[in-house]
């Protein structure tokens, strides 16, 4: 297939064009993105520009009920609070205490700490937790935790958001090592068979986008 000419490598001087197009990053995102990146992991946390897409798509479905699995440090869990309404929650599923409690500090100073909800714990727990208390009770889901778990959890998401809501799916071209036949590990292998699932998947409206490593949006049809 002929690469298409509307792909634009992003090099540093395009990718600093974006970030200053893009909507002001909140100063406790900048705040919490700056101290996540002195970490030796740091590569775990989103981009500005995806935070900038989930918060813009929990306002384009007037999200109110969101869902996270895999927290990390807490950028995107933040990005998405700051745009709920007063009464609006993200319950954030994360295995890690270590990890999370670096974001605690930044959510209360921008004043949202009260609509996160951390759960610590197996994600795959959580989630049956929350199926158990009760289904389509989300509006917006956000995956990005162990590669192996995906499938696991867009089953599970997708019987947690409502009819009509959206899943975000990060590291879906995994750096593009999922269009290499030749790369065959577990975390790419997982990923190349949840990309063909997608795509062939009835019950879902889906695109996958260059963005970052990669996201899958997808949106439940029933």
């Amino acid at each position: 297939m002929e690469l298409s000419r509307k792909l634009t490598p992003l090099d540093a001087r395009l990718y600093a064009y974006l970030l200053a197009n893009e909507p002001p990053e909140h100063e406790q995102l900048r705040m919490l993105r700056e101290r996540t990146s002195l970490l030796p992991n740091s590569n775990l946390q989103i981009s500005p520009e995806q935070g900038h897409l989930l918060a813009f798509l929990a306002r384009l479905i007037g999200a109110g009920r969101t869902l996270e699995i895999g927290t990390f440090t807490g950028y995107s869990a933040l990005a998405v609070a700051l745009v709920l309404p007063p009464e609006g929650r993200v319950i954030a599923c994360d295995i890690s205490r270590e990890w999370t409690d670096i974001g605690r500090p930044y959510w209360e100073k921008a004043g949202v700490a009260g609509k996160i909800e951390l759960r610590i714990g197996p994600a795959l727990d959580t989630l049956r937790t929350l199926e158990h208390e009760g289904v389509d009770c989300f509006d917006l889901a956000f995956i990005d935790a162990d590669k192996t778990g995906y499938d696991d959890y867009f089953e599970s998401a997708l019987r947690l958001v409502r009819r009509g809501g959206v899943i975000v799916l990060d590291n879906m071209l995994w750096d593009g090592r999922v269009a290499d036949p030749n790369k065959t590990d577990p975390d790419t292998s997982a990923l190349r068979r949840l990309n063909m699932k997608i795509a062939g998947d009835a019950r879902v409206d889906h695109v996958l986008l260059a963005l970052a490593s990669g996201m899958t949006l997808v949106r439940r049809r029933v």
